[in-house]
Order: C-alpha cells, then structure tokens, then sequence
C-alpha cells in the first residue's frame, strides 16, 4: 500500500477525489433534491392552490422518505458498497424530480416527493460516512465540510435559476424547474459512479490525514470492551438528540423563508430569490470553515458556537424588525448552515472509528429525519393559525438555545 504521506506531497491525494465528487453528490442529492423546494414552493403554490399546511406536508413528506432510507442505506450499502448505493439513489432522486414537474395534484407531489427523499439519504449517508474511510481524524471535518458546500452552490443556483424561469415561463415555470434539476441529478448520478471508491485501498492508498493523531479513536469502539461499546452507544444517541434540533429549525427556515420574505415581507420572487442565492454562497464556506473550526476546537466546542449563531438568526427573523435585521439573520444562517452536518459526520468517525461510522451516521441521522419531519409540519400550522412564521421562527430559537445546552454535557471524543 502507497504510503498516504510521501502520496500527499507528490500529487492530489484520492481522497480529495473523493470530496470534490461528494460535492456534486450533495449537490444534486440534498441541495437539488431538497433546498431547491423553498424556492419552487411559492410559484408552485399558486398553481396547485396548496395552502401552507400542504406546503409544510410536502416537505415532512420528503422527510419521511429520507428516514425510511436512512434504515436501508447502511444495508444496501453492505450489500453493494457505497459507491452503486449513492449511484442508485441519485437515480432515484433525479426520476422522482422530473415526474414532479408533471403533477398535477397535491397527492401526487407527495407521493414522489417520499421517493426524492428516499434517494436523497440513499445518496448522503454513505457518502458522509465515505470520509472516515478516507481521512483521518486530523482532516475529517475538513473533508466533510468541502463535500458539504456542494448545498450551498445548489442554493446558488436555484436562487438564481428558479425565477429566471418563472420570468420567461409564468406560472407553470416551476415545472421547467423541477424537470432541470431532475436532469441534472441524472448526470451526477453518472458521474458520481465513475469516479467514486468505497476504500482507499481499492487505489492502494492510505487514508489520508496526521497518522500520527490517529491514536485510539480509530478502534475504540472495537478494542476497548463492553464499557467502551456502551459509552459509544450512549455517546450516539446523546449526539442524535443534538442533530435532532438542528433538523426540527434549520429545515423550517430553509423550506420557508422565501414564502415568508415573499408573502409577509412584500419582497418580489427576484428578490428573495438573490437573498436565497446569498445564503448558498455564504453557505460554500460554511462546511469548509466550521469542519476546520471543530478540528481545531475539538467537535463539542464547535457545535455550541453553531447553535449559539443558529438562535442570533432565528431571533432576528421571529422578531419582525426592521429589514436590515433580517438581512444578517441571512448571513448568519447562510454562514453557519452545513456546519452540524459537517460536524456530525467527523464526530461519529472520531467516537466510532471508521469500520463504525456508516452505521453511526446512519444512526444519528434517524434523530435528524424526526426533527426535519416535525418542523416543516408544525410551522405551516403554526403559520395557517396565527397568519404568519414569526412564531415558527422563535420556537426554533428556542429550539436552538436548548441545544447549546445540551452539548455542554457531551463528553469528549478520544485524542487522536
């Protein structure tokens, strides 16, 4: 096996192969798949006369469909490898869109909406759970942030694409929408195939990172008996109630700030559509920048300061001030947005090892699926029932803030 230090300082480790291709992955799997949807949701709205009950449904459906892939992937997985796994399910993800685009009745959109999220976790957890196998801890957060900016430049593009469409096509242009990004998906799925490893030794590689740092983390859960199995597991579930907050708040403003900026707020779709864009462009660094963040602060430190920023946005928004207040709520949402993500999927490698890590994120991600089918139809009641999202918008501070707490109590993972 090619020693992964000598390999790194002579030419482009594979492993980055690995994360430049997750990009396109999430992009497609989780950006297309789902952030797209609060940018279709208005115009499409309008034209399936859907009210914000249905609307917040549509999304708790996805969901839905994501925590019922979420059981299977790791199977799947097994079964298949990671690679034809992530493969299938962008095939599954990029259908599904393209029939979307044909509805004609809210039952309809629900139905294949399920099947959009279905394949969405069929796509993300194998490929988050990839990085354990191909970095090490020293470079896990790193990595999982740079595939997870590949959601951010999809908010981009439908923040910009979406009503470019509806200009030219009127009403019906979120069909047009759903059917590109459909397409899209499809390629990616290609792609993703062609260039994606299950292990680095399938390229006779190394993982890459500071072997140096590995120390006990990698095999802890393997080595270290009943008493260190048990942690772990109390470790995983004590992480998946934190994930799970982030699921029940991040999703309610994602799935509804355009609609609120929109029929609250007086915005034009254009203009909420650039703000939307702003928040996938900042979003590029989010993952990058708070994987970077939790590698040095170490992962409990760096998900208080998440949550700590997530509650400042959340309050702006609730509390109906005046325009400049929601514009750095944006920025402070758009910033922040993949880092538990990306957080996460380091974590479980640290506590777990890498022969774990696909079963744990898969674990977690089970209490992230609850919270993201919860928000999105607990807000369009909230929202149908007082007539707007502020209320929404402070239970997730609320939300939030308890999450800082709870991961005060979170114990540290092993050095290395």
């Amino acid at each position: 096996m090619k020693n992964q230090g000598s390999e790194g300082r002579t030419q482009l480790h594979y492993g980055w192969i690995i994360a430049l291709t997750g990009i396109m992955v999430l992009f497609s799997c989780l950006g297309l798949g789902r952030f797209s949807l609060g940018m279709l949701l208005p115009s499409m709205g309008l034209s399936l006369n859907l009210n914000y009950s249905q609307m917040g449904l549509i999304g708790t459906g996805n969901f839905v469909g994501y925590m019922i892939s979420v059981v299977l992937a790791g199977i799947i997985a097994r079964a298949i490898g990671a690679r034809w796994t992530i493969f299938f399910g962008l095939v599954l993800v990029g259908v599904s869109m393209i029939l979307i685009g044909r509805a004609m009745t809210f039952i309809e959109v629900m139905a294949l909406y399920v099947a959009t999220g279905i394949g969405s976790g069929m796509a993300n957890v194998p490929m988050m759970g990839l990085v354990s196998y191909w970095f090490l801890k020293s470079a896990r957060g790193r990595a999982a942030g740079t595939m997870l900016s590949g959601n951010g430049l999809a908010i981009v593009f439908t923040g910009l694409f979406v009503p470019w469409v509806n200009a030219g096509q009127g009403a019906e242009g979120w069909r047009t929408g759903w059917l590109t990004i459909g397409i899209i998906s499809l390629v990616i799925a290609v792609i993703a195939a062609m260039l994606l490893r299950n292990n680095p030794e399938e390229k006779g590689l190394a993982p890459l990172g500071n072997a140096n740092q590995v120390g006990s983390s990698s095999s802890s859960f393997d080595t270290h008996g009943h008493e260190k199995k048990t942690s772990s597991k109390w470790t995983m579930v004590h992480l998946g109630c934190i994930y799970t907050l982030f699921g029940a708040t991040y999703v309610v403003y994602a799935t509804f700030i355009v609609t609120a900026m929109v029929n609250e707020r007086g915005f034009g779709e254009g203009t909420a559509g650039t703000f939307w864009a702003v928040v996938g462009g900042l979003s590029i660094f989010s993952g990058p920048l708070f994987g970077w963040l939790s590698d040095r602060l170490g992962r409990k430190m760096g998900i208080m300061v998440v949550y700590t920023l997530f509650t400042i946005a959340y309050v702006l928004v609730a509390a109906n001030l005046p325009d400049p207040f929601l514009y750095v709520s944006i920025g402070i949402f758009g910033l922040a947005v993949w880092s538990i993500p990306t957080i996460m999927a380091a974590a479980v490698g640290d506590y777990m090892g890498p022969a774990q890590a696909v079963k744990a994120f898969g674990f977690i991600t089970l209490f992230f699926g609850a919270g993201q089918i919860t928000g999105p139809a607990v807000a369009g009641f909230l929202a149908d029932i007082t007539g707007t999202f502020s209320m929404a918008f402070w239970l997730c501070a609320i939300l939030t803030s308890g999450a800082v707490v709870l991961t005060y109590f979170l114990r540290q993972s092993s050095p290395g």
